[in-house]
């Protein structure tokens, strides 16, 4: 079994990418409500600051940090489980995932991202915004209802008109 190491900073602040299994679903937009109410329920046991957040149809990004102190992994695993079991299920699993008796909504690794230093945080925070811009699902970051963008917005992060140019 491959050994992934992780970069444990207690603390300190992350950019994530986890992705659904099926790249065609829109499984995440469809049921953001509940994934919603399992984050919450995750933050409530083991909680984290939220920095950036966008949920796209298949997949999703964020920024968080830790509170001092604290480098424990276990908050994806989590949410993958708890957003899982609220699932119907009906998913495609390949046998070795039936044979363990996994579910087969997301895919089983994510990316991490250890942020470095200020610099290396607003272009991930942004990344995080533009993400659906990118993908063609709005014309500007305001646009999109799944993302922190209008909150960081209010907190005087960014223009309104912010079109992410450059990221």
């Amino acid at each position: 079994m491959p050994d992934y190491r992780r970069n444990r900073v207690p603390g300190g602040s992350y950019f994530f990418t986890v992705n659904l299994q099926e790249r065609a679903s829109s499984l995440l937009t469809d049921q953001v409500a509940t994934l919603r109410e399992v984050v919450a329920r995750v933050r409530r046991e083991s909680p984290f600051h939220i920095d950036a957040w966008v949920v796209l149809p298949n997949h999703l990004h964020c920024v968080w940090t830790l509170p001092a102190g604290d480098s424990d992994p276990k908050r994806w695993r989590a949410i993958k489980t708890l957003f899982s079991i609220r699932m119907a299920r009906g998913e495609y699993r390949c046998p070795t995932r039936i044979r363990r008796g996994e579910r087969g909504l997301w895919q089983k690794r994510y990316w991490e991202h250890t942020i470095r230093d200020d610099g290396d945080y607003a272009r991930h925070v942004d990344y995080v915004h533009f993400n659906p811009v990118k993908h063609g699902l709005a014309a500007n970051a305001a646009d999109w209802r799944y993302s922190t963008f209008r909150r960081c917005v209010t907190l005087g992060m960014y223009p309104p008109d912010w079109s992410g140019e450059g990221t």
